[in-house]
This record gives C-alpha cells, sequence and structure tokens, in this order.
C-alpha cells in the first residue's frame, strides 16, 4: 500500500511548512494504528468499518484530519463482528493529526526533554511524539490494557519502542517528566502536577469545559499558567474499562416532566455542547451538569441535568423565547442565562486567556479582571 503520498499530504494540511512537525506527520503511518474503527451509523449507533476490506477507504480516513473512534464502551474496533452496533459513547480513538500537533507544540517540547503522553489510544500520537523526540524519551500512559498492549505491537512494527504504561492517569503517575501533556480531559490534576519536574510544562484539557491550559511548574509545587486562546475538545479520562453511568436515567425520568418552577426563557435554545465557551462557564458554576439537546424540524429542545436533581427543559420554535420548566434543588437554566447574559453584555466570556494557578492538591484557580472561579474542589 503506497501511504506515503497521503501522509505528505496531511502534513502540509496541518503543518506550517518550516515546522519540525511536517516531517513526523510525514513519515507516521497513520493507517497502522487503526485497521478497523467506528463510524455513526444514525443516533447513538455505531456501524463498524475494517481498513483492509476496503484500503482505498482506509486511506482516505486515515489520512484525513479527523479523529477515528475504536472503541464504543467497552466494545474495541479490533474485537468487534461486523454485525456488531453498540450505542453509546465513544470511549477511545486516534485523535485528529492536526489536534494532536497542536497540543505537542503547546507543550513547547526541547531536545532531550522527557514526555509524558496521556491517553496512549491507538498509538499515533505516541509515534510523533517519538519521531519528534527519539522514543527513548517518550513514556505513553492509559488505563487501558488492550490499548496499552496493541500500540506497543504497532509502535514496535514501525520499529519504534517508546515507554507505554498501562496506569490510571487521574492519580499518581509512575514517574516524573519535564512535559505532560494529555490527549484526555483531565478532572483530577495532582497526579499530572505532582509527576512535573520544577521549571516542567502540563498541557491539558478539563472534563466538561473544553479549554486547553499551558501550566509550567513552580518550585513550591504549584504550577501558573493560562487558558489558551485556543479549544480542544476530548473523551474524559475514566478509570475503568468504560464510563460510570452518567446522567441518562435522571434524563430519562425528567425528559417530559412538568416543571416545579415554569418560566418563558430570555434567550433562543442552545444547544450548550456546541457553544464552548458557554460550556466551560456553566462547569465553573455548577460542577458536574450534563446537557442534552434536540431538533426536530423548527423545534428546539434542551435540557440540562445534575447528580444532585436538578434538572431544566427549555423547548421553542426556533429563535422563539422557549418556555423553561424547572426543578430539583437548583435552577440550572437560570444560572445558565446570567453566563448568556454577560456574553451578551460583554461581547465575550472572561475564560478564555484567563490566568490560572493549579495548587498541590490539583484544584484550578481561574481569573481574569475581577473575576474569578474556580474547578476540581468538589473532589
Amino acid at each position: 500500500m503506497d501511504w506515503t503520498p497521503h501522509a505528505e499530504r496531511l502534513a502540509a494540511e496541518v503543518t506550517p511548512p518550516l515546522s519540525r512537525w511536517r516531517n513526523a506527520v510525514a513519515a507516521t503511518p497513520r493507517h497502522v494504528f487503526v485497521p478497523r474503527w467506528w463510524e455513526r451509523a444514525g443516533g447513538d449507533t455505531w456501524v463498524l468499518r475494517d481498513g483492509r476490506s476496503d484500503e482505498s477507504a482506509w486511506l482516505r480516513a486515515a489520512y484525513t484530519d479527523t479523529s477515528l473512534v475504536t472503541r464504543v464502551g467497552p466494545l474495541h474496533a479490533d474485537h468487534a463482528r461486523s454485525d456488531d452496533r453498540p450505542t453509546g459513547l465513544p470511549t477511545s480513538s486516534s485523535t485528529m493529526t492536526g489536534l494532536v500537533v497542536r497540543m505537542l507544540r503547546h507543550g513547547l517540547l526541547y531536545d532531550g526533554a522527557d514526555l509524558g503522553l496521556i491517553g496512549t489510544g491507538t498509538g499515533a500520537s505516541t509515534a510523533l511524539a517519538a519521531h519528534r523526540l527519539g522514543a527513548a524519551h517518550v513514556t505513553a500512559m492509559d488505563v487501558d490494557p488492550y490499548l496499552t498492549e496493541a500500540a506497543t505491537a504497532r509502535l514496535a512494527s514501525l520499529g519504534m519502542f517508546p515507554r507505554v504504561i498501562t496506569c490510571d492517569a487521574t492519580g499518581p503517575l509512575p514517574e516524573d517528566f519535564d512535559r505532560i501533556v494529555s490527549m484526555v480531559a483531565l478532572s483530577h490534576l495532582a497526579g499530572v502536577v505532582a509527576a512535573l519536574r520544577p521549571g516542567g510544562r502540563l498541557v491539558t484539557t478539563l472534563a466538561r469545559m473544553n479549554v486547553i491550559i499551558t501550566a509550567d511548574k513552580d518550585v513550591d509545587g504549584s504550577a501558573h499558567g493560562v487558558v489558551e486562546w485556543d479549544r480542544a475538545g476530548f473523551m474524559s479520562a475514566r478509570r475503568g474499562a468504560d464510563y460510570p453511568p452518567g446522567a441518562g436515567e435522571l434524563f430519562a425520568a425528567i425528559r417530559d416532566r412538568e416543571g416545579e418552577e415554569v418560566t418563558e426563557g430570555r434567550y433562543p435554545v442552545l444547544n450548550v455542547a456546541e457553544a464552548w465557551d458557554v460550556q466551560a462557564m456553566l462547569e465553573l458554576a455548577v460542577p458536574g451538569v450534563e446537557t442534552f439537546h434536540e431538533e426536530r424540524g423548527g423545534e428546539r429542545m434542551a435540557w440540562l441535568v445534575h447528580p444532585d436533581g436538578s434538572w431544566a427543559r427549555a423547548s421553542a420554535t426556533w429563535i422563539d423565547p422557549p418556555m423553561v420548566h424547572q426543578g430539583g434543588p437548583r435552577r440550572l437554566w437560570t444560572a445558565l442565562e446570567r453566563i448568556r447574559h454577560r456574553l451578551n453584555a460583554e461581547g465575550g466570556l472572561p475564560v478564555y486567556g484567563s490566568r490560572v494557578q493549579i495548587t498541590p492538591d490539583g484544584v484550578c484557580h481561574f481569573s481574569r479582571g475581577k473575576w474569578s472561579a474556580t474547578y476540581g474542589s468538589w473532589d
């Protein structure tokens, strides 16, 4: 299979001409790491794609700048039957190459730096890092033993032998590093901050926030940095074979329930999951909130649910003011509308570009002007 022209085209698409990452992308046979993958078949259902059964589709998928889902719930594409139709959330993928390069560039890597890469996935991102730094300076970590086993084998088939470790990155890491870059969204940061050497740099996103944080380790054990003027959506780090049950049962219970409080909303119904700055601010205001959204013709519906039993449902035709139902101990839609009012009044929200201090206990303290917030203090 002649994959080289495809890799070179992808490299030209996702890297500047003089970037050190251009050769790394052009020299990495991404298809080796993704022989099979899942594609959405409508709704929450997924259908299997097998690269060897259609090499042209395989090359097209592998060398397009897109993420390829390789695991849905507990079922990896490598272990699936052709007629399997899993439902649920993706739990592993080969991250889009352009995003991998962006995250690694945020790390300000340098020759001789020891890199800890959280979220081995297929191993493709590990291959890029090893090409840049040398395999001896790269350690990839993942909670899933099959992922680390498969990545190790596929890297070895290319003559690359970085360390690949099975571990839970939400806890203490097995060694320390000059740079840590996470390809999963973290909510527990104490372990990664502790594993940074003094002066070391962390690059990560946060669960349910889609912000990219870069922070440098201080001698006192804390880390200081910023929320970059950039953004990324990664799967949240998991501790086991699948994510714990989310708000699905609560969502089903309140889907059509009459609210304890029924009002007319101020702003049109919003798909919060696609409004990343709004979602980030909502997570800081109400940690743990989950969002759902549907459109049926011209009707828009959105739900907010929280583990404490709070919930909200808003529905409207197109951009009309919505009818809002709320229940439970907190008024979630009211919290969302405060954020949207600030966005409209100020023309932006303060989370992007804010300063960040990560204390040794892993709590993130955000500040920008008179605004401040914390993340992680609920653990």
